[in-house]
């Protein structure tokens, strides 16, 4: 494999084709940081408007250190994989702390950072500081399995790292993540239009569809999971998730998965916390589908109006106005709830 055509010819495809993105035309390491931290398990067109408004909101390290908690997670609710942002804030206190508010240049002080895995430290020390180092996303690694008939994460990880040790490695990497992106798609690869179709073993053996060794796809799960909007007087009762666990310290309408042999109403008196005997006139509004990572969701959403507010069942329920909800982190399913309800 001639390794120095392969890299021109990715540098000069990378050149001419590169989607203009607003994290690419900086060498900002906080800024490039967000958005690789955004940019993991999420589509390019999903973070744009989350990483324009997080940036406005925390433009620098200390912002975003000293940015209350919910203040970050009201900004990052509906991008998903919350523990990301929960580890931001974390970072952001080490980096002000032991770090001067500078991100560390060096692997071993990067890679001990909450949140900073092996491609996140290798896409800020390869684009931000121009060091040597690889950065495999799941586009990549596609990518580079198929090219080089890349039987394990061994062999990957050493091919990664040789096409690095060059120069321009961090417009290397993107050039990798961004071939990945938009030309060797994971199911209708366009490998007439790739610049190194002739390097690619996939393509030469006739097997375009070709995928990384070892990766396997987690099973599905179906869920009804029913959520009741409790309201009073122009306040709703919303519940919040323990931090550290799925979606935590997100806001949500009460309810949860149903059993089996039970009915949706059944399934939210089990899931009300002793609050049942004052929802019994539930009115049915509807059914909205969701996903959230390798669950799909069918919530029956139910409303209820109380004539007045009944005490919360313990601290981690609260009423809130309606008015001020913008102001708290709901989860996506709360935030489509409340969008059926009030168009009903």
């Amino acid at each position: 494999m001639d390794f120095k055509r392969l890299r021109q010819k990715l540098l000069l495809w990378y050149a001419r084709n590169h989607r203009d993105l607003p994290w690419r035309r900086t060498r900002d390491p906080y800024a490039i940081w967000i958005a690789e931290t955004m940019l993991q398990q999420t589509q390019v067109k999903t973070v744009l408007p989350y990483y324009r408004r997080f940036l406005n909101a925390f433009p620098t390290i200390q912002a975003l250190d000293r940015a209350s908690p919910q203040r970050v997670l009201t900004l990052w609710a509906g991008l998903g994989y919350y523990r990301r942002a929960e580890n931001l804030k974390r970072a952001a206190r080490r980096i002000v702390r032991e770090h001067h508010g500078k991100i560390p240049r060096d692997w071993n002080h990067l890679i001990a950072l909450p949140g900073v895995g092996s491609y996140t430290a290798g896409a800020l020390l390869s684009i931000a500081f121009d060091q040597p180092f690889p950065a495999v996303d799941g586009n990549t690694r596609r990518l580079l399995t198929r090219v080089f008939n890349a039987k394990n994460e061994k062999e990957l990880a050493k091919i990664a790292r040789r096409l690095a040790q060059q120069a321009q490695p961090g417009r290397l990497n993107q050039a990798l993540m961004e071939l990945g992106a938009t030309i060797c798609l994971p199911r209708d690869p366009r490998c007439g239009e790739c610049p190194i179709a002739t390097f690619c073993d996939a393509f030469k053996t006739a097997r375009p569809l070709m995928t990384p060794a070892g990766v396997r796809k987690r099973p599905t799960r179906k869920i009804d999971w029913p959520l009741v909007l409790i309201q009073s007087g122009g306040e709703i009762l919303l519940r919040r998730r323990p931090s550290g666990g799925l979606l935590g310290g997100l806001w949500e309408a009460p309810g949860g998965e149903k059993r089996k042999e039970e009915s949706a109403k059944d399934a939210l008196m089990r899931h009300l916390n002793g609050l049942g005997r004052h929802v019994k006139s539930m009115v049915l509004v509807g059914e909205i589908r969701h996903s959230i990572t390798d669950r799909r969701i069918r919530a029956t959403i139910f409303n209820v109006q109380l004539r007045k507010r009944t005490a919360p069942p313990d601290s981690t329920w609260s009423w809130i106005a309606s008015s001020s909800l913008q102001r708290h982190p709901l989860s996506s399913l709360t935030r489509k709830a409340l969008r059926l309800v009030a168009e009903s």
